[in-house]
């Protein structure tokens, strides 16, 4: 098992690699270099998200004549960077350091006059990174919102309608903010299919929809009853929906489809490669039938590599600790244990290298995963009834520890099997 192992792990590696933030965004200014500002014009730097610290690093490198240069980030991920203030705020529940650094986001952007530039370095984690609640609004009315989105079952476009609809910066609000100032945004995407409005709930794009498909998705997913009451009356005002934004140059950089391609080239000399999903969302444990379905339907003669792609939610029905990969990964132990023969491993992880609220990025499982839990004296079906897919794959030494990588694209897997 342990080439298995060693296999998936270097075919991830392929994953975040082709992700690497500085190389994609140094790609991208070398053939199409900024435009010249007007005499005397500036250009300020911000990057939000996971990714923002080799963005920002690369973009000082490339554009040394920035006059300010703000990175926001999360804390697994913080370094100092000379020539640019650092900031970092909390993931994924927002709290009062997210809000301080949407503040000095905010004070960035306004300070702007029309001949000069933001350029935005945007990668997935901005939403709750950097929060700035709409007027009437507090950061606590947010908090409230998201927690009760992460536990829903939502899928990310879905929340991230909702999240613009409660900010001051996201769905095109740091546009309104930089006016009159040109804005050229490079994004790195972690949302499936790459809505550019959707990735870090979309800064420097239009919104993706009003306040009135807001309060519906929330009376759809039971959550609008749990509501704040402001939330509730913010979201009922009717005409208020805000006006399009101020136009931006956006381009995206990076993106899942990038990195299972580059997945697909790594075990290409040595498996037979199958892209089976670029798609793998919606519930886990739908996800995890469709990757035993295409195990059970692979050759099994011949060694074969199941590349997925995606964003699965998680319905929260205890209170154990994990996170979506990890979960995955319990499943397809599960139903691998019932359904699968031969020798095969299974990995989920996340290209950030942070599963939810772990320092795990995913989960492993093989063939002997479900029996090693019972073997260390654990349930493992009561531990996935909880959500503590965390506990169960340490008793079995499945967890997928990478640390914090300085990207994300969202999640990858890759199903090995040998024939025999």
């Amino acid at each position: 098992m342990t080439g298995l192992l060693t296999t998936a792990k270097a075919l991830f590696q392929a994953a975040v690699d082709r992700a690497d933030a500085a190389l994609a965004l140094r790609a991208q200014l070398d053939s199409s270099p900024l435009p010249p500002l007007p005499e005397g014009g500036r250009t300020a730097l911000l990057a939000v998200g996971k990714a923002a610290i080799p963005m920002m690093r690369e973009a000082l490198r490339l554009i040394p004549d920035a006059a300010q240069a703000l990175a926001i980030t999360n804390p697994e991920n913080h370094t100092e960077i000379p020539g640019a203030t650092v900031l970092c705020g909390a993931h994924p529940v927002p709290d009062e350091t997210s809000a301080a650094a949407g503040r000095a986001a905010i004070d960035l952007a306004r300070a702007l006059g029309p001949d000069d530039r933001l350029v935005a370095l945007i990668s997935g984690g901005g939403s709750a990174l950097m929060v700035a609640p709409a007027p009437g609004l507090t950061l606590a009315d947010k908090a409230a919102v998201n927690k009760l989105l992460l536990a829903c079952g939502l899928e990310i476009n879905e929340m991230n309608l909702i999240r613009q609809q409660l900010s001051d910066t996201k769905g095109g609000g740091l546009l309104r903010h930089a006016a009159p100032a040109q804005v050229q945004a490079f994004i790195l995407s972690d949302v499936i299919g790459d809505d550019l409005r959707a990735i870090a709930s979309g800064p420097t794009v239009a919104p993706i929809g009003t306040r009135a498909q807001a309060r519906e998705i929330m009376q759809r997913a039971g959550i609008w009853d749990d509501a704040p009451e402001t939330v509730k009356a913010h979201l009922n005002a009717t005409g208020t929906d805000q006006e399009t934004p101020p136009p931006a140059s956006n381009t995206l950089i990076g993106s899942n489809r990038h990195s299972l391609k580059a997945m697909m080239a790594a075990a290409a000399e040595d498996w037979t490669p199958k892209l089976v999903s670029h798609r793998l969302v919606g519930d886990v444990s739908e996800a995890a039938e469709t990757i035993a379905a295409a195990a059970e339907a692979a050759p099994k003669d011949k060694p074969v590599a199941l590349i997925f792609g995606g964003e699965t939610t998680v319905q929260l029905r205890g209170t154990g600790l994990g996170g979506r990969n990890q979960e995955l990964a319990l499943r397809v132990a599960k139903l691998g244990a019932e359904r699968l023969s031969g020798d095969w491993l299974f990995l989920s992880g996340g290209t950030d290298g942070r599963d939810g609220p772990t320092d795990a990025a995913g989960g492993i499982a093989t063939p002997a995963t479900w029996e090693a839990i019972k073997a260390s004296g654990q349930d493992p079906e009561a531990l996935l009834a909880n959500n503590d897919s965390y506990a169960a794959l340490k008793a079995a030494d499945a967890l997928l520890m990478t640390g914090g990588t300085g990207t994300n694209v969202a999640d990858v897997q890759v199903f090995l099997r040998r024939p025999g």
